[in-house]
């Protein structure tokens, strides 16, 4: 092998110089593959941008929008005494000495008298739970936190708003009046056009929240106002992003242009998509977000002296609920108990059967 005219002699400039091992071992850089279907990360577990971080419609902690627009700094709730309250809705009064005659008429006979409070021989419980809302107040409570978000909006600015939700643009009906940006909605008119797509589409009071958390989010991902100008199609486009993710059998979009005649089925899809691409595709909605917007609705509802049903608690209906409670009691005290080991009984061993060679 020392011949120097061997086959295996090194080439000039290369001999004598080892080889490192790492290079012969060295892993090969990994090429970069394509995100598929499988390595794509839940929504649920994407994290929220920096930007959005305190926004209520994603963390369960953070304060919802419509409440703090229905209070003042000092925590009182803002114009109520230059309301009517009328069948559960809140109805403005132009003229100030009609004002004035309501507001004595409230002091002596207060709406508190029409509410129902419970006492020893007696208790009064409404229908309505976070899990199974009553539709017809929770829709009261919703066309209210909007028509507060419309009401208390920053007016010294310039409404910053998108062309797909401007009205005018895109009219839901055939006349839409030239100050149509002017003319604030009352609570009542927010509350009917609610109403009438809720009844048509056969939706569900939890859809009315789902709806609110969705108009939240999109006022804070899109940096846009809720106004005269625009609140029909932004309601309408949060009602219809709702009613596909929260219900089963969701609502087709040439559905709502048989409730609404004057709208074409690609307005729909327009407005679907450009509702989809301003909340980054984030329709997730968790469980804690969704509790909080309930309990902050009926904290509205009280502020505004809304009503919700009550009846007399029943004999038949205490004993389903007590019934209730006990199953629920003991489910939480097996799941509290240390779990044991289980031991194995010398009678339920079977005998390990071994193999032998027989020679």
């Amino acid at each position: 092998m020392g011949n120097a005219n061997a086959c295996c002699v090194a080439p000039q400039g290369q001999r004598g110089k080892k080889k490192d091992r790492s290079d012969v071992y060295a892993p090969e850089p990994e090429v970069p593959k394509e995100e598929s279907s499988a390595n794509l990360q839940h929504i649920s577990d994407r994290e929220v941008a920096e930007d959005h971080e305190e926004d209520p419609s994603n963390h369960p902690r953070a304060s919802t929008i419509f409440l703090m627009k229905s209070t003042a700094p000092n925590g009182k709730v803002l114009e109520l005494t230059s309301h009517h309250r009328q069948d559960g809705l809140l109805v403005h009064h132009s003229s100030k000495k009609r004002n004035n005659h309501h507001i004595n008429h409230q002091q002596e006979s207060p709406n508190n008298l029409n509410k129902k409070f419970s006492s020893c021989s007696t208790i009064y419980i409404d229908d309505s739970t976070v899990s199974q809302p009553n539709l017809k107040n929770t829709l009261k409570c919703v066309a209210l936190a909007i028509y507060y978000h419309i009401k208390n909006r920053d007016k010294d600015e310039i409404c910053k708003t998108l062309d797909i939700f401007d009205e005018k643009l895109h009219p839901l009906t055939d006349s839409v009046p030239d100050n149509y940006d002017a003319i604030e909605p009352e609570h009542r008119h927010i509350y009917r056009f609610i109403r009438t797509l809720f009844s048509a589409a056969q939706l569900t009071a939890e859809c009315a929240i789902i709806t609110l958390v969705y108009l939240e989010r999109l006022l804070t991902y899109a940096e846009i106002d809720i106004a005269p100008c625009n609140w029909k199609r932004i309601v309408l486009g949060a009602i219809l992003l709702a009613s596909k993710v929260w219900d089963d059998q969701a609502v087709w979009n040439v559905d709502y242009c048989q409730i609404l005649r004057d709208i074409t089925v690609e307005d729909m899809n327009a407005l679907e998509r450009q509702f989809l691409e301003l909340l980054q595709f984030n329709i997730n909605v968790p469980s804690s977000v969704y509790a909080k917007y309930y309990f902050d609705l009926r904290s509205l509802a009280d502020a505004n002296e809304l009503i919700f049903p009550v009846e007399q608690l029943s004999k038949e209906r205490a004993q389903r609920l007590e019934a209730t409670s006990r199953a629920c009691e003991e489910k939480m005290k097996e799941g509290n108990k240390p779990e044991l080991k289980r031991t194995v009984s010398a009678e339920n061993m079977s005998p390990r059967l071994s193999r032998v060679v027989l020679s």
